[in-house]
């Protein structure tokens, strides 16, 4: 590959001055572990999600994890209890339900949302011998598509089940006049350089339910007893108040160490302020590809457009069945167009071969979007010339492949 060739990415990240003054500000408080910066953007985030509170966290897969572990712990769950859930979906989320003592139940996915169905949610429990053994639904927004809340949570009301959103991948997104993530007990954010708004590493959870995100404070702070939003013990204020313990050193939980640093909040807080912006400019990106990409509706499935949604990629199904992805996604790495899979159906990955045969051939559109699925960038630095570019290069490889 030629060092001075054209890349389109399928993210990136460039500093503006806000970004430069937020971060120089984090320096000169010489207070870089969590202060201000954190807390005014856990504030902004529950402000733009619409939720009572946030917290944030040092990474997506952290804020699974935590509100995993904050609703175990209030609602009492039995260990190894099952959660429905995809099998399409960044490895993150079925991880976190195994970590936290979980077990993970995969259902069949909506061919062109990539999300669970409700349909297929209630298919699975009516089937099911004990339904007593399952406690949670936890479906995935996939780049930034909406699973349906409203018919998941009916089923979930129906069967005792809670519900938790991973929306790592959906920031901003609207579905029946609401953002996702206010429509559970939970719901888990990432702030990856892919998404829609990037800090390199950070997560979030929203949610309305103080005592769950006051679980999760104590949970990502190695399960200390304070919750307190705002130290005060300085100024003798403890509300704890008490000589024999310190409750920044007194633990009654369990917990991990997922604190994150001032630079990260003071990043993604500069573009929080800038997100309808960011959400507008993607959506823009994602209508003129489909314009351009429209010539090879035959060969691959196109996203749907909507308004509602915020994208995190440009995601594609290969119908043709006589062409290799993987010849594919090669011709077009070698002509500047970075791709990556659609994230892999997880029977599928080495770390969860144990599930390989259970789910063979029982999921085919999940499994055919596994296999068939990549994406390719949206994000808010292409600009017309970036796309023309990316059409042509399409254009070229396919044609040098099919006709």
């Amino acid at each position: 590959m030629l060092k001075n060739m054209r890349r389109i990415h399928v993210g990136e990240f460039k500093t503006t001055e806000k970004i430069k003054n937020y971060v120089m500000e984090v320096l000169e408080s010489e207070r870089i572990s969590e202060f201000s910066k954190v807390k005014l953007f856990e504030k902004k985030m529950a402000e733009f999600i619409g939720t009572k509170y946030s917290i944030a966290v040092n990474s997506g897969t952290s804020a699974l994890i935590a509100g995993l572990e904050a609703i175990k712990h209030k609602y009492s769950l039995k260990e190894n209890s099952k959660i429905i859930t995809t099998p399409l979906t960044y490895i993150a989320t079925t991880n976190a339900i195994v970590l936290t003592g979980f077990e993970p139940i995969f259902v069949d996915i909506d061919p062109v949302t990539f999300c669970i169905t409700p349909q297929a949610v209630e298919e699975h429990l009516n089937k099911v011998k004990n339904p007593e053994d399952y406690s949670m639904i936890l479906p995935v927004h996939l780049i930034g598509y909406a699973a349906e809340m409203d018919k998941i949570n009916k089923i979930a009301n129906e069967f005792g089940l809670k519900v938790l959103e991973d929306s790592a991948q959906a920031h901003g997104t609207i579905y029946k006049g609401q953002k996702l993530g206010t429509f559970s007990l939970l719901a888990a954010y990432s702030f990856y350089i892919a998404h829609n708004i990037q800090a390199g590493q950070l997560g979030s959870v929203v949610s309305n339910d103080k005592e769950l995100i006051n679980l999760v404070r104590q949970i990502k702070s190695n399960g200390r007893m304070c919750v307190c939003d705002i130290c005060n013990r300085a100024q003798g204020k403890c509300p704890y108040n008490n000589e024999d313990y310190d409750p920044r050193f007194t633990h009654n939980m369990i917990g991990y160490n997922f604190k994150t640093m001032e630079f990260q909040a003071a990043i993604a807080l500069a573009q929080l302020e800038e997100v309808d912006d960011i959400i507008k400019s993607r959506q823009k990106n994602i209508k003129i590809l489909n314009e351009y990409l429209n010539e090879f509706s035959d060969i691959f499935q196109l996203p749907l457009y909507s308004e509602d949604v915020s994208y995190l990629a440009y995601p594609l199904i290969l119908k043709d069945d006589n062409i290799s992805i993987n010849l594919l996604r090669h011709n077009l790495e070698k002509e500047g167009i970075e791709t990556r899979p659609l994230f892999g159906y997880i029977p599928h990955q080495p770390a969860f071969a144990y599930l390989k045969e259970e789910y063979k051939g029982k999921l085919p559109v999940a499994e055919n979007a596994g296999s068939r699925g990549f994406y390719i960038g949206c994000h808010q630095y292409l600009n017309e010339e970036d796309l023309e570019y990316t059409y042509s290069k399409f254009k070229k490889v396919i044609n040098s492949i099919v006709r």
